[in-house]
This record gives C-alpha cells, sequence and structure tokens, in this order.
C-alpha cells in the first residue's frame, strides 16, 4: 500500500485509478501528514455466489412474521408531489 498526498492523487488522479483498476493497488490519500482516505480495487461478486451465500444459511421462519409486525408500525402519510 502507498501513501501520496491529496495534492499528488489530484494531479495523477488517472493515472492512481490505472494502478488500482490494473495492478490491484492500494492507496491511502494523506493530507497534512494524516490518512484521510483509502482508495482501492471495488470488490464485485457474481449471482453465483450470493446464491452459494445464501443456500449456506437456513432460511429465517419468523422473518415473514417480522416484517408484518414492522408493517403495522408504519403510519401512512400524504406525500406532495411538485407540479
Amino acid at each position: 500500500m502507498k501513501a501520496v498526498t491529496a495534492t499528488e492523487a489530484a494531479r495523477g488522479f488517472s493515472a492512481l485509478l490505472t494502478a488500482v483498476e490494473k495492478d490491484g493497488e492500494t492507496f491511502f490519500i494523506t493530507r497534512g501528514g494524516r490518512v484521510i482516505a483509502r482508495v482501492e480495487p471495488a470488490t464485485g461478486t457474481s449471482g453465483a455466489a450470493v446464491k452459494a451465500l445464501l443456500r449456506h444459511y437456513r432460511p429465517d421462519s419468523s422473518w415473514r412474521a417480522d416484517l408484518d409486525d414492522v408493517r403495522t408500525l408504519l403510519e401512512p402519510r400524504d406525500r406532495e408531489w411538485p407540479d
């Protein structure tokens, strides 16, 4: 992981993003000697991975009842729509 100043990151933002995207690098952005942000590759997933995760856990049989309980607490409101 590399540290770059906010000024360096701003001046070379395109190159920084390329390093993140192509090389999988992570950068710490510093300002005044303090780390203020981290730029890293976005994590993605596939539908198959989500399905596998959901299959790993048993269905929650009380979920539907919990949802119905929450719905009873909601108060309908009229909304004003802009003209």
